[in-house]
């Protein structure tokens, strides 16, 4: 059990008692105790009574034997110090069990997440990398949490530029090439053709049509780019070490289909209103900056589908087919004011029921040294793959570098723009993926060293207790991350607890300390080792044996 959530229901009976009515202990982490209740400060007033005298009466009420000490401070503050003998049962406790004492959720839902979401015949970018990385690190820790998770890559693999495209390549033979640097050099050359070529313009809005119209050579060319496509975007997905496979990807094509469906029952609603020859969705509440109604533009002026079509399709196929309890679109933060109209038509429509929750995962920018969007020298967008390679050359072990980009990635609260910086990432001190990879392979090291095997835990030092103490907060550092969707809560949790370990080594022989106290703080290692293990797993960073 959390031990805050143990404080809390010891008392909660004992304030309940002094107040007569349910009172909320709100049992907080404390710089002068373990941990600290203000709760009878805030009772002062409706009980007409001093706070002192108020926290003193619960404090005489309270059974917290075995477990904490209780003193009043202060104007009425409740000091909680936690036994030393609770501490080192709990973590005997812990280290016995497979989940660190952290159990299944006790409902799991099905959880449908989309992220990363490249779009087909283009390279990834860096403007790719947020939603790969905070979306994977979502999915493994609602996966460990023991919800059904559905991934779902939703890439844009149909539209008007596949005209375009597919005309290049019908009139090239072999354009797409063996390598993703070959398909990036042909998106390229079929733009400069659109662009500068009045036929060719035609050919390719003519080639669209045969796409929607299932011309057989037409689709023979597409699912090539396809293949190139997904084989260039799962090679990225292996060298970051993320779960996206290709049982993953569900391409706007997925739903071509049912749009026309869409149309037609949001028109039979009432739901669509003809604004300059587009059908659109004006969903309540949602404003231009004219103070006009914003529209959805569900099918275009000229009879096509815009995005919106496609994403409730794909949204009343999630619920209605997948069967989801949640859904979880892990998508940059300029994109909010689609998703909530989105799905405040969904919900108008029916396909949204209220005991399904929708919710937009937005994120800031990654930017460059000069505080702007990171770019390459020359200006333009800076690809993905090669800034994995720079990670590479500039890291002692390709391991490392991946670690320093998705922990920087992972580090801050993910609605925040962070600025890409080499020399901060790649540091093996401070808040750092390496930081922590350092961490973990000198626990082995010690481990390797040492002579006996773990045993059963005590506590006789400073450093031993703080590091305890640190351990006894994975489980509420866990919920804290999952129910905002906020990965950096984990990751700041991690480098505290290698924090506290560093500290704890520093102070506290292992290796040579006497047998019984060589045990336990073995035990401690180990522990410690197994929690930044899990946790880095959590965050998608590779833990090192050796470094």
């Amino acid at each position: 059990m959390i031990l805050e959530a143990l404080l809390h229901d010891r008392l909660a009976p004992a304030f309940a008692a002094v107040a007569g009515m349910p009172v909320d202990p709100a049992v907080r982490v404390s710089p002068h105790a373990d941990f600290q209740s203000g709760a009878a400060l805030a009772l002062a007033g409706s009980l007409h009574r001093p706070p002192r005298e108020i926290a003193a009466e619960v404090a005489a009420a309270v059974d917290l034997a075995g477990i904490a000490e209780v003193t009043v401070s202060g104007p009425g503050f409740l000091n909680l110090t936690v036994a030393d003998g609770w501490i080192a049962g709990a973590l005997d406790a812990i280290a016995g069990d497979p989940r660190l004492g952290v159990p299944p959720v006790p409902v799991p839902k099905r959880i449908v997440i989309d992220y990363s979401s490249p779009n087909l015949a283009k390279e990834m970018h860096v403007g790719h990398l947020r939603s790969t990385i905070v979306g994977d690190s979502l999915a493994r820790l609602l996966d460990w949490q023991g919800h059904d998770v559905h991934r779902v890559n939703h890439i844009g693999d149909w539209g008007t530029p596949f005209g375009m495209l597919l005309e290049h390549l019908a009139e090239t033979p072999g354009g797409t090439g063996h390598s993703l640097a070959g398909l990036t050099a042909f998106y390229r050359a079929a733009r400069v053709r659109f662009d500068t070529d009045e036929d060719f313009r035609t050919r390719a809005r003519l080639r669209v049509v045969a796409l929607q119209n299932g011309d057989g050579p037409t689709r023979e060319l597409w699912r090539r780019l396809v293949a190139q496509s997904e084989k260039a975007f799962l090679a990225v997905y292996d060298r970051l070490g993320v779960t996206l496979g290709p049982e993953h990807f569900a391409g706007e094509s997925t739903y071509q289909d049912e749009l026309a469906g869409i149309v037609a029952e949001l028109a039979e609603k009432g739901l669509l209103i003809e604004s300059d020859g587009a059908l659109c969705a004006f969903p309540a509440g949602f404003t231009g900056r004219d103070g006009a109604p914003l529209p959805l533009i569900v099918r275009k002026a000229d009879g096509g589908f815009g995005y919106a079509a496609t994403d409730l399709a794909a949204l009343r196929h999630r619920v209605s087919d997948l069967g989801a309890d949640e859904l979880l679109y892990v998508v940059g933060s300029p994109q909010r004011i689609h998703f909530r109209m989105v799905f405040a038509v969904a919900r108008a429509a029916g396909w949204l029921p209220g005991e399904v929750s929708a919710e937009h995962i937005g994120f800031g920018s990654i930017l460059g040294a000069d505080g702007k969007m990171l770019k390459t020298r020359a200006g333009d967008t800076v690809r993905l793959s090669g800034l994995l390679d720079e990670a590479d050359a500039r890291a002692t072990d390709p391991a490392l570098g991946i670690a320093a980009i998705k922990y920087a990635d992972l580090s801050g609260d993910r609605r925040g723009d962070y600025v890409f910086d080499w020399d901060r990432m790649l540091a093996s001190t401070g808040n750092t993926g390496p930081y922590l990879q350092f961490a973990y392979a000198r626990i082995g090291s010690i481990a390797r060293k040492a002579d006996g095997a773990p045993g059963p835990i005590r506590i006789t030092e400073p450093a031993e207790r703080a590091l305890a103490l640190a351990l006894l907060g994975f489980e509420p550092a866990l919920t804290a991350a999952a129910g905002p969707r906020e990965p950096h809560r984990i990751a700041t949790y991690l480098y505290d607890l290698a924090s506290a370990f560093s500290r704890f080594y520093e102070r506290c022989r292992v290796i040579d300390a006497e047998p019984g106290t060589r045990s336990s703080r073995l035990a401690l290692c180990e522990l410690t080792a197994r929690t930044l293990h899990t946790g880095m797993f959590l965050l998608g960073v590779e833990a090192l044996d050796q470094i």
